[in-house]
């Protein structure tokens, strides 16, 4: 396909895909699609073990979700409790073991070899286990789901109070490869103004145990949109993280989301806002691409010859690295299969998160046979994931690609949604044919992605109540 095929005429434009054009670019971080809050409870889900019967085996991924923090940032919607006391944290381990001993049999009833490529805890903070608790997590995936943390690209989520020096030695014992250590800002009245109270000597003593380690991949997480945050404070945050030349840096944007603790606290306009974190997006993007790092999405930089870690975020997906084959445990974790994604239920509000965590540790084994909030994959869905996987990414989607998997074209599937992208300049074809982000789609692709969900998600998601 040259450029000129892919250039076609903008056909009439549906009235969710125009809207693109005006609304704010920060729309949804499109980290897994769909949403859970498309996911709907299975009174009699399939069982597991029907599920994997036909999957590919020898190459999959292990997410690990830990519902625990030490404490909830005002930014924070993920799947998460604070203050847990280690009778919580010592039930559910016990729990997520009984859900391993389940899922393992189930891919073992395929009677085929079982591997994993990929692992990744993440939460939550994983790291508000004790050390010792982390032993018996890493026991479980080893033991009981036969992963080979060792062997494996193996991803583990932090932060500066719980980057302990006793649970890092767990973790650079046992193999981990990338370690994300979630600052957002080195600045204390910042961290203070996105309600996450944290002392920069704490900080910088996290980070100095985590270089000791010498973890092949280190990266910070910072954030920008922070109410009073300039380019010359963000450039502070963004030196600082560069002094300790992570091999990662994520920038993220920050959102207020319903139930969080900075609903109503902002003080700019939405207008306003929008401009402030493009603004701050693009000085942060250009600072880091001086320093010599290579931007990969529109969160991520990455030092050139640094191995491409495939990692998971909070929320159990990287960057964009969703596909079949991914194993869930633990409350909130998502497993992902050709025709069916399954989890458990979801919540952000504190009562609801706590009511959910408790029922699943009185889950009967039994019931972890099955899959229970679900969300079904037909040809379509999966053809907007592999779009979403593709095109948010620096390297593109290529049609013919998209072809070969699907036997449809690209361009015709996604007619209005292409013309839209071209029109707007947001999406460029280069010569062989690959359709990429342009800098000004990147800095837009949480706007790009929206535009690609199916109708049925959407009228989902829109049905969800908020707990």
């Amino acid at each position: 396909m040259t450029p000129d095929t892919v250039a076609l005429p903008t056909p009439a434009v549906r009235p969710e895909l125009s809207a693109a054009q005006d609304e704010t670019p920060y729309q949804q971080y499109v980290y897994a699609y769909p949403h859970q809050k498309a996911y709907r409870l299975q009174e009699d889900g399939p069982l597991l073990t029907e599920l994997w019967a036909k999957e590919r085996l020898d190459a999959l991924s292990l997410y690990v979700h830990i519902p625990f923090c030490e404490m909830r940032c005002g930014f924070c919607n993920l799947f998460t409790r604070t203050g847990a006391p280690e009778e919580v944290t010592g039930a559910f381990l016990s729990t997520l073991e009984r859900q391993a001993v389940a899922t393992r049999e189930a891919l073992d009833a395929a009677g085929r070899p079982v591997r994993f490529r990929l692992a990744a805890f993440g939460g939550g903070t994983p790291t508000y286990l004790t050390a010792d608790e982390l032993i018996r997590l890493c026991d479980v995936c080893e033991d009981v789901m036969g992963a080979d943390l060792s062997a494996a690209s193996w991803s583990v989520e932090t932060s500066p109070a719980t980057a302990t020096a006793d649970r890092i030695a767990v973790l650079a014992d046992r193999g981990a490869t990338r370690v994300s250590i979630g600052v957002q800002s080195f600045l204390e009245d910042e961290a203070r103004a996105a309600v996450r109270p944290q002392k920069r000597s704490e900080v910088d003593s996290a980070l100095e145990r985590l270089k000791a380690a010498r973890f092949p991949v280190l990266n910070i997480d910072l954030i920008y949109g922070i109410d009073g945050q300039t380019e010359r404070t963000f450039r502070t945050s963004l030196d600082a993280a560069l002094s300790w030349e992570p091999e990662e840096i994520y920038l993220y944007p920050l959102y207020v989301r319903p139930l969080t603790g900075l609903v109503g606290r902002h003080a700019v306009t939405p207008a306003d806002w929008d401009d402030q974190r493009l603004r701050l997006y693009r000085y942060g993007r250009d600072h880091l691409l001086s320093a010599g790092y290579q931007q990969t999405s529109m969160r991520v930089f990455r030092r050139p010859g640094t191995a491409a870690v495939e990692d998971h975020d909070a929320t159990g997906i990287s960057e964009y690295n969703q596909q079949a084959g991914m194993v869930g445990l633990g409350v909130g974790a998502r497993s992902f299969t050709t025709d069916l994604h399954y989890t458990t239920d979801y919540a952000v509000a504190v009562p609801e998160v706590r009511r959910i965590i408790d029922d699943y540790i009185a889950t009967p084994t039994e019931r972890f046979r099955r899959a229970q909030w679900a969300f079904a994959m037909n040809g379509d869905e999966r053809r907007r994931m592999h779009v979403l996987q593709h095109l948010l990414e620096a390297g593109g989607l290529v049609p013919a690609v998209y072809e070969r998997a699907f036997g449809t074209r690209f361009e015709d599937d996604f007619a209005g949604q292409l013309g839209v992208l071209l029109d707007r300049n947001w999406v460029r074809p280069d010569a062989a044919g690959t359709l990429a982000l342009t800098p000004e789609g990147m800095a837009r692709a949480d706007a790009v992605g929206p535009m690609f969900f199916s109708s049925d998600v959407r009228a989902r998601m829109a049905a969800y109540q908020d707990r």
